[in-house]
């Protein structure tokens, strides 16, 4: 049985959108904005986006869909630690 600190990785997900999220590319470029949604293969949607490559603001889009497999595999265990640590 799951303890009630414990989230669900949906649960997790659901609590995050609409948050600031920091999304790291595989490219090395990162994405910074508000989770708006995430599918069932990862794809994720963000708003008031930030473009930043080598640590420096580049572009500003109102909105951004990034396809899943971009996106570095770590990074959902970085947002679960951030979780499990209160960060998020």
């Amino acid at each position: 049985m799951q303890n009630q600190q414990e989230k669900s990785p949906t649960e997790f997900l659901n609590n995050v959108i609409g948050r600031p999220v920091l999304v790291k590319l595989n490219s090395g470029v990162d994405y910074r904005g508000i989770l708006s949604c995430l599918d069932g293969y990862m794809n994720i949607a963000l708003e008031q986006t930030e473009e930043w490559v080598n640590g420096q603001l580049k572009n500003k889009y109102g909105d951004a869909f990034i396809r899943g497999n971009n996106v570095l595999r770590n990074f959902y265990l970085v947002m679960f630690s951030l979780e499990l640590f209160g960060v998020c």
